[in-house]
């Protein structure tokens, strides 16, 4: 018993979920979808292009440009455990009928197995995964899109299981004149329908507002996010980084009111996006904030990436830093069907 409550522990306190995580079942669900998404900081919901992996994020980013596209993506998580998605978009009226299919899992690798004296049993494994439909539409003769993912979700922890189901609610306007995006994604809205053990854990709701824009003359376009708007304060209070009094206690570490908003903040920019080859370069202020470590740098909250398309292939590469002992790469490719 004692292995699978250390189990659980690791699952819901994972740092790639940060502090706000811990909380709700199924955490995979708010992982990045893709190493273009990933390179630019976790939580871009303003891309509207070919790109069919962001209808994961913001629904309404599903467009007839995606029509007969495959991606797929993999990358190691940490230690044992592995991740991926896949998606694929299909166009059946090129005005209004734009469908949309996705798959997303991570499986945490093999544990071992002890009693409540530490006596060995049996290995374990645990897995997650999620399969999404999704619809979008385009107000006649506007500018405005509105979509809707909805997800049906399994997970299996040692023996312990659960199923549960999902709406992801998106909107994106397009100001073509200026060539600026506009978005707000709502994720994860659902339940449980059964539970692990009795007890129905809420989801991770998940708010998000982004704009982004591609320059003029410059071949940039800048990307901004505000994650967890569904909760303003998501800062904590370090332990660690608590000053020492003179009577031997300890200052509790202070978050001011602009740090916990940087910590909404994720910001990233794309070089040369309609070209063949782009690079990207992400910078996630709350993961920066909460895994850095004191006197130390270690870049925490960077990631970049490249895309490169060759003809109808299109492959995507993301590194992300956490901490010094653990990082993310993911690999993506994209593949046009038509």
């Amino acid at each position: 018993m004692l292995k699978k409550n250390i189990l659980f522990f690791l699952f819901c306190t994972s740092v790639s979920f940060g502090q706000i995580g811990g909380r709700y079942a199924y955490q995979f669900l708010n992982l990045t979808t893709s190493p273009r998404q990933a390179a630019l900081g976790g939580k871009s919901i303003t891309i509207y292009d070919e790109d069919v992996n962001q209808v994961m994020f913001n629904p309404a980013t599903l467009n007839a440009d995606m029509d007969n596209q495959l991606a797929m993506n993999y990358g190691n998580y940490y230690g044992e455990a592995s991740y991926g998605t896949a998606s694929y978009a299909y166009t059946y009226d090129r005005h209004l009928q734009t469908f949309y299919a996705g798959i997303s899992y991570i499986n945490y690798g093999i544990f071992e197995g002890y009693d409540e004296n530490d006596q060995p049993t049996s290995n374990f494994t645990g897995n997650e995964g999620a399969l999404s439909v999704g619809y979008a539409y385009n107000i006649p003769y506007t500018d405005i899109h509105f979509g809707a993912n909805v997800k049906l979700i399994t997970s299996t922890l040692e023996s312990y299981n659960s199923v549960g189901g999902a709406l992801d609610l998106g909107f994106l306007f397009i100001d073509e004149r200026n060539d600026v995006n506009w978005a707000l994604s709502i994720r994860n809205i659902g339940t449980q329908f059964t539970t692990y053990s009795g007890l129905k854990e809420k989801l991770p709701l998940e708010i998000i507002a982004g704009v982004s824009q591609e320059l003029d003359h410059v071949p940039i376009r800048w990307h901004l996010s505000l994650e967890n708007l569904q909760q303003w304060n998501i800062a904590f209070s370090n332990p660690v980084r608590g000053e020492g009094n003179t009577d031997g206690s300890t200052k509790e570490d202070k978050v001011s009111f602009v740090n916990n908003a940087l910590r909404h903040v994720v910001f990233g920019v794309e070089l040369f996006p309609k070209k063949a080859f782009n690079i990207r370069l992400g910078y996630n202020f709350r993961r920066a904030e909460e895994l850095r470590i004191e006197e130390q740098r270690n870049f925490s909250g960077v990631s970049l990436g490249f895309g490169l398309k060759m003809n109808r292939l299109k492959f995507n590469y993301s590194y992300s830093r956490y901490t010094l002992a653990a990082n993310t790469s993911l690999f993506g490719l994209n593949i046009n069907l038509q």
